[in-house]
């Protein structure tokens, strides 16, 4: 059997190499070259700790403070659009503790294995930078510590040992942590990558592996009979296939108009700037300001900030400038770097629960989806994959992918003339 996956970024790179390493003949489709875009610019974390949805209590009133900012976390282009304000309005109803501790516990038990797994990719010949110095959470708002501390009990849960640091034990910790830090979170468990190396050691095990590989090829429609996918078309070239995954990122709105099942997936622009190292103890996250600071062997990575808008990666220098100050109210000696820094922008696949989308894709037998993993596709790829894998090869949908199921979103079909546009403007 052949399985067409479209997408190229971390979910489709892992699931494809999933469905490889099963017998699936595959047959793996990007609009541009793979690992690019979010899968490249993100902190590389593996953290299971840190999967809380987005949508959560009190995001709404501090989205709302933040967007009169210019150099906030946040930025929400404002829209009339009816999908835009139906997204915005999930997210607000999403924002309550019941919802995100409910889809945490999703995320953690998606991600039970996750760490287990990354060890499986490097046995199997991936050579990609991996550390597991842990994973610090550094608070300078002592609220937002209590916040945290109200999952510990789901992250314990699943063995990941959490350490509360409260005053100088956070510096006794982590010596270059300022006075201004109230407290810290440590999971020892959690790890990182270099994400670009990951994508290009899991495409190049692909190849080995015999899976077609096909770049530059952006999907401009989808020819369906009878409920079933028949083939992808991209330009002149025509890819039949037995089955198709839908993993296209933040892409995946319009694409998932061709296949006649709309679906609420936003583009959620993050950046991330490579400095010179700076001698921390493990990857830290600058809670209050929603900055992750990975250290790399080559450099320190920098990522932050969300932007809802349109499906861009231009750079904003304010924003860029806002993530590189941020560490000073952290980090004991830090400065901003003077020499000049490349900065870079890619599209996180939102949701408007903060979820994502994976299962049967509308009422097509032979097509799935798997999509919207946000600021977690590092952390949920391998669980992703293989839960998605199990679906598609033997029809055995795991409770797993319960939380996840596209039937919780609901549209209708457009026009093929729409779903054009949509994608000529991406």
């Amino acid at each position: 059997m052949h399985t067409v996956v479209i997408g190229g970024g971390v979910i489709g790179l892992t699931t494809a190499y999933h469905l490889a390493r099963d017998g699936e003949t595959v047959t793996l489709v990007d609009a541009r070259p793979t690992g690019l875009g979010a899968s490249d610019v993100n902190a590389g974390w593996i953290v299971p700790a840190e999967a809380a949805p987005v949508p959560g209590p009190g995001v709404v009133l501090t989205s709302l403070k933040w967007m009169l900012r210019p150099d906030s976390p946040l930025y929400i282009r404002p829209s009339l659009e009816p999908a835009f304000l139906s997204f915005m309005f999930g997210m607000w109803r999403a924002s309550n503790a019941k919802a995100q501790r409910a889809g945490f516990a999703g995320h953690l038990a998606l991600a039970e294995h996750t760490v287990e797994v990354f060890d499986d990719y490097r046995a199997d010949g991936m050579d990609f930078e991996m550390h597991s110095e842990g994973l610090l959470m550094a608070f300078t708002r002592k609220e937002n510590l209590d916040h945290h501390l109200t999952h510990l009990d789901l992250v314990k849960r699943y063995g990941l040992e959490p350490t509360v640091l409260i005053g100088d034990d956070v510096r006794a910790h982590e010596p270059l942590l300022s006075d201004a830090v109230e407290g810290g979170l440590y999971f020892p468990k959690e790890r990182h990558v270099d994400p670009g190396a990951l994508a290009r050691a899991l495409h190049a095990r692909l190849v080995a592996m015999g899976v077609d590989i096909v770049e530059n090829a952006p999907v401009d429609s989808v020819e369906i009979r009878n409920d079933r996918v028949r083939a992808i078309r991209s330009g002149s070239r025509t890819f039949i296939g037995d089955r198709f995954l839908l993993a296209a990122g933040a892409w995946t709105g319009p694409l998932s108009r061709l296949f006649g099942t709309p679906l609420p997936v936003r583009p959620g622009k993050g950046y991330s700037i490579d400095v010179e190292p700076f001698g921390l103890r493990s990857a830290t996250n600058l809670s209050d300001a929603k900055v992750a600071v990975t250290p790399l062997s080559r450099n320190l990575r920098l990522a932050g900030t969300m932007e809802f808008g349109g499906l861009d990666e231009d750079i904003n220098q304010v924003r860029v400038d806002a993530i590189l100050r941020v560490p000073t109210a952290y980090f004991r000696g830090w400065e901003p770097p003077t020499a000049a820094v490349t900065p870079q922008a890619g599209m996180r696949p939102m949701t408007p629960d903060g979820l994502p989308i994976m299962g049967r894709l509308g009422g097509l037998s032979n097509a799935f989806v798997s999509t919207g993993h946000g600021m977690l596709g590092v952390t949920l790829a391998p669980g992703s994959a293989a839960v998605m894998t199990d679906l598609i090869l033997n029809d055995r949908p795991s409770p797993l992918l319960e939380p996840f199921t596209p039937a919780r979103f609901s549209g209708g079909r457009s026009t093929a003339r729409n779903d054009r546009r949509a994608l000529n403007h991406a």
